[in-house]
């Protein structure tokens, strides 16, 4: 299941746009192909993904960390102050994602401890990915009733609020 290289973590840079955009896209892909039609995941714009990522890891507030496995980037994952008003917690898990071939490598686990530690937190998780549910449950991350439904692609998608 998962790649046998030893996995690092450290701060991104803004060097490490690309990359991360190229995991992001790949990630989402894998992720949520039962979540969102395929034409649209096909469609995602990693050069898109990269500008914006430019200007998000050098964001004051945001932290950005990525997971290296013999030396390419294989996950990421950011935490910021809460983007909602008003936040649950003081920091909210943005976003974490791991290519699915370093999943149960300890990729994931080791990006969450450097991007938030053990602090109050909170995040959302798409409705119907319960790996990514177990995964936050296991870092003492509960549903707390909050909903949504994000604007993704053609039909969006329904997500739900995990806070500890």
């Amino acid at each position: 299941m998962g790649n046998a290289g030893a996995v690092t973590v450290r701060p991104a840079g803004a060097g490490d746009a690309r990359a991360i955009a190229e995991v992001h896209v790949r990630a989402w892909q894998e992720a949520y192909a039962h979540l969102l039609p395929a034409a649209y995941l096909a469609a995602l714009d990693v050069d898109a993904r990269a500008a914006r990522w430019e200007g998000l890891v050098v964001e004051p507030g945001l932290t950005v960390v990525v997971a290296e496995c013999d030396g390419a980037v294989v996950g990421w994952a950011s935490a910021g102050p809460g983007r909602e008003e008003p936040a649950v917690r003081d920091r909210e898990l943005e976003g974490i994602y791991v290519l699915a071939a370093h999943h149960a490598t300890g990729a994931g686990q080791a990006l969450l401890d450097a991007a938030i530690g053990a602090e109050p937190a909170f995040l959302w998780v798409a409705e119907g990915n319960p790996r990514a549910e177990a995964f936050s449950r296991r870092n003492g991350f509960e549903r707390d009733g909050a909903a949504k439904h994000v604007p993704i692609g053609p039909s969006g998608m329904d997500a739900v609020r995990m806070v500890r």
